[in-house]
């Protein structure tokens, strides 16, 4: 759904800063380490969660705490915040198991910091969370249950909202990205792209917004898990993003609602009826009360595959934004899978509101 008061324009600036994760040698990274959640602890530290893949594609979820040395920045491994050990983490089908790609937003009605995780178990692919008090120790909650009628099956992409916001049907809740797949991809992903794209783009993989309502997790916090609404909010119609659209970072509050760089995917053939995947990233601005509208969605996109860390790798062409920390007013960092082998960080300044600068220059 797009807004009456739509952004006409939305712009900012992006510099990479290079690699700041690549596998260690360790077996527990040795098919790499990838797509990163972030958090500031409560003492200031800045923390990474990096999902690390051994042989077979068995995911961890790791913890980094963040060294600063001027402009330069360095993570150092602490251990694992989760290890594949619930039984929607553990299959013995090929394939692999555990826990990846994890985003952490820390919730203050909470009072927690909430992790949303990829359960990838002997059901498939699941969203999973977990809380922590601290961002060290985690807690694992379970799966997300969604209510009769909406999405049941295969799901990724999952990001919590850091405030609640209204749902669709004005409820107050709290708002969690997640992106339900269709069994054709989970299946044979580049085999199924033709059929994909022959599907209109709403019935295609797109990136939703699903609402907990927010009074029953406040009395009890295993209500977290209970799923009410979902709606759609970013189809992959685009050029850029034909095959998919997926959650990125956790939204941040800025002026003019709630901001996110999500990812999406593009695939050219390459003969023989193989199929050349990409993924890039783009912005998206959701109306701060009811996040169902969105007010800006990038038309291009605004970071694609560059250089050899980004178009090579154990998955090629892959930027996948997941993490992002503030720095200052208007101003962060963000983390990203590069070619699902190794972490890189760029810098990010949006540019101002364009109502204020109309008034500036006035």
């Amino acid at each position: 759904m797009t807004s009456l008061d739509a952004l006409a324009r939305f712009d900012a600036t992006i510099a990479r800063r290079g690699i700041v994760l690549s596998p260690n040698g360790s077996p527990q990274e040795l098919e790499g380490v990838l797509n990163p959640a972030s958090a500031v602890t409560r003492d200031g530290t800045l923390l990474l969660y990096p999902r690390a893949v051994a042989e077979g594609n068995v995911s961890r979820v790791e913890i980094c705490h963040g060294v600063r040395d001027g402009d330069e920045l360095r993570f150092e491994r602490e251990g694992f915040a989760l290890e594949p050990s619930a039984p929607y983490e553990i299959r013995t089908a090929p394939g692999g198991m555990g826990c990846e790609d994890p985003r952490v937003t820390f919730v203050p009605v909470l009072d927690r910091y909430a992790m949303a995780y990829t359960a990838f178990g002997p059901d498939g692919p699941r969203i999973a969370v977990a809380l922590s008090q601290d961002g060290y120790r985690w807690e694992r909650l379970g799966l997300v249950r969604f209510a009769p009628g909406l999405h049941q099956g295969d799901d990724k992409d999952g990001v919590f909202f850091p405030e609640p916001v209204l749902s669709p049907t004005g409820v107050r809740s709290i708002a969690l990205y997640h992106r339900p797949m269709l069994r054709l991809s989970t299946m044979d992903g580049r085999g199924a792209i033709p059929t994909l794209l022959d599907l209109p783009p709403e019935e295609r993989e797109c990136t939703r917004i699903a609402y907990i309502p927010l009074e029953p997790v406040l009395r009890d916090v295993a209500q977290l898990l209970d799923v009410r609404e979902s709606a759609n909010v970013l189809i992959p119609d685009a050029p850029w993003c034909r095959v998919k659209t997926g959650a990125g970072t956790p939204p941040v509050r800025i002026a003019e609602g709630w901001f996110s760089i999500f990812h999406g995917v593009n695939a050219r053939e390459v003969g023989d009826g193989k199929y050349a995947m990409q993924y890039s990233a783009g912005f998206v601005v959701h109306d701060a009360e009811r996040p169902h509208i969105v007010r800006f969605r990038s038309p291009e996109p605004v970071m694609v595959p560059e250089g050899p860390d980004e178009t090579h790798g154990i998955v090629n062409n892959v930027v996948f934004p997941t993490a992002i920390c503030e720095l200052g007013e208007r101003t962060y960092e963000f983390y990203y899978g590069m070619a699902d082998a190794r972490i890189g960080r760029a810098g990010l300044r949006l540019a101002e509101p364009y109502a204020a600068a109309e008034e500036s220059a006035a």
